[in-house]
């Protein structure tokens, strides 16, 4: 526990296919431990592509690298006493294993964002999942490299099924015991 914040830092590692609703979630999910006065970072897989993985493709070993480098900096954040809310497709049993030994297993909470592709492909506004069918994107989780869905995820958000105000209650639910710090007895 960080000696100035009142929270235990957590990495909250969402993870699901494209369009499963990973960044919608984690956004609420940090709106609502935010209101609860808890002290929170979002990565975004989109924003550090976009920034600090910018030099990095979509192959194997770039996505490795990509997930190496959010878990670094992961790191940093709960070190500092921050609950970093992550959302990034990482795909394999692997790069979620790397992400969760640099972490720290104490520190993980693994968020399985669950929707079917057929649901996901419908959900995609980029047109992504088009894109890879056309063969014009290679390597996209999916269509043609895969995804391993988490067998044992400490929670499991069914997107398809539930709205995102049901799918943060239940999060909260198995989250907030983790993070929170029990007041002190005074005697």
């Amino acid at each position: 526990m960080s000696p100035n914040l009142k929270q235990q830092p957590k990495v909250i590692w969402f993870t699901g296919r494209p369009s499963a609703g990973k960044t919608t979630l984690a956004l609420a999910l940090y709106e609502a431990l935010s209101d609860r006065g808890f002290v929170c970072r979002i990565l975004d897989g989109d924003v550090l592509r976009d920034g600090l993985n910018s030099d990095l493709g979509f192959a194997p070993a770039d996505r490795i690298e990509n997930i190496r480098r959010v878990a670094e900096v992961s790191k940093l954040f709960i070190e500092t006493g921050l609950i970093c809310i992550n959302s990034f497709i990482s795909p394999t049993a692997k790069i979620r294993a790397m992400a969760q030994q640099i972490i720290g297993s104490e520190h993980f909470i693994e968020v399985f964002v669950n929707a079917p592709a057929s649901v996901c492909e419908k959900r995609d506004v980029k047109g992504m999942y088009k894109k890879a069918r056309a063969g014009l994107i290679t390597d996209f989780t999916g269509v043609s490299a895969p995804f391993d869905a988490p067998l044992n995820p400490d929670i499991e958000l069914k997107t398809d099924l539930f709205t995102v105000e049901a799918c943060i209650a239940k999060a909260l639910d198995t989250i907030l015991p983790l993070i929170s710090v029990a007041p002190a007895i005074r005697h």
